[in-house]
């Protein structure tokens, strides 16, 4: 990995529809290489995949909460009961195991506050091994930085 290789990574960050021409202009190579570039760095895993990114409130889902869910237990078999469960709910966009007060952070996207009293209520408060869960209710949401 070198500097050209950040570089691209860095546009296809912002901007994974670009086409390879206007790419290689942008990283100061001909198209060949970058190209080239490109494709090595899909091959390898740095470059996962591409995504369209979705308004939430176009598709019905104008809320986001992160929610901390503390496990009753931290035994494997636990865990794993709890994993397998929480990535089948659709209303969970991401799931990252963290450490400190919580064992999972959840974000969270539904329609509305009743929404998600029924979510929490009737399908994350009964997945299996939790504890505790405390909602963090998203006010408002800055747009990344794109300078």
């Amino acid at each position: 990995m070198d500097d050209i290789d950040r570089a691209i990574l860095a546009v296809l960050e912002k901007d994974g529809r670009i086409n390879n021409a206007d790419l290689a202009v942008r990283v100061g190579l001909s198209p060949s290489p970058c190209l080239r570039r490109v494709r090595r760095l899909e091959e390898t895993g740095v470059i996962r995949g591409y995504r369209a990114l979705i308004d939430p409130a176009a598709v019905g889902r104008s809320l986001r909460v992160f929610v901390g869910v503390r496990l009753v237990r931290h035994a494997r078999a636990d865990v794993a009961a709890f994993e397998r469960a929480v990535v089948r709910l659709p209303e969970v966009v991401h799931t990252h195991h963290v450490t400190g007060n919580y064992d999972y952070l959840l974000h969270v996207e539904v329609a509305d506050l009743s929404a998600y009293e029924h979510f929490h209520a009737n399908r994350l408060a009964n997945l299996p091994g939790v504890a505790a869960v405390s909602s963090y209710v998203t006010m408002k949401t800055l747009p990344a930085d794109t300078t």
